[in-house]
């Protein structure tokens, strides 16, 4: 029986190298290194930007390799479909991007292929949950909301399709959308942090002002 060993690590996906922790891993096992990262960049490069989970197989004895890609993070995934590098940080009280049914089943469908049995709109609903942590909107409303119609099965002819259709006009709606709220985020982020320094000033500027003369 051919002797395998099994080196899993992160890389970033489409930027994989041939430095740390991946050469070190695979050093001494006598495979092409340039190879292997070339190999993987190409298996994650519509994972742009994400942290992806690499599996290498290497057999010791003919010196051949196979390489498995597991699945981002669902917090990744909607994040590279709401076009944006991190959540609002503020779960609940402020939105940054936003997201329709049509996303969500597109990042549902990946989950599906590891998902032990659980069914695609259990997964929507999973992933709206997500959305709140994240700060996201869905179909122009809360995730709970949405999760909500999810239940009533206002959402099933889009689930249960066989294939996703976003159509132009949604899909240039979606933009729109997107762009006002991380606009407007980023005007409370910055109205936040100015607040924040007003206050945090006010008592120095109290402190050293020159007593009034009796």
């Amino acid at each position: 029986m051919a002797k395998q060993e099994k080196v899993e690590l992160m890389v970033t996906g489409g930027k994989a190298s041939a430095g740390p922790p991946l050469g070190p891993a695979l050093a001494g096992k006598g495979i092409n290194i340039g190879q292997v990262v070339s190999d993987i960049n190409k298996k994650t490069s519509d994972m742009a930007g994400m942290t992806v989970p690499v599996t290498v197989l290497v057999d010791i004895e003919n010196k051949s390799y196979d390489i498995k890609v597991g699945v981002p993070p669902s917090s990744a995934l909607l994040k590279k479909e709401a076009e944006v590098e991190s959540g609002s940080g503020k779960a609940g009280s402020m939105t940054i991007s936003a997201l329709t049914i049509e996303h969500l089943i597109k990042v549902a469908k990946i989950k599906q292929e590891n998902s032990l049995g659980n069914t695609l709109k259990d997964i929507i609903k999973e992933l709206a949950g997500t959305c709140v942590s994240l700060g996201f909107e869905v179909e122009g409303m809360h995730p709970k909301e949405f999760t909500k119609q999810v239940n009533e099965g206002k959402f099933d002819k889009q689930i249960n399709a066989e294939t996703i259709v976003l159509t132009i006009e949604k899909q240039k709606e979606w933009k729109s959308r997107v762009t006002k709220l991380k606009s407007d985020f980023e005007k409370a982020k910055a109205a936040a942090a100015a607040a924040a320094v007003a206050q945090a000033t006010a008592p120095a500027e109290t402190a050293t002002a020159t007593p009034a003369k009796v």
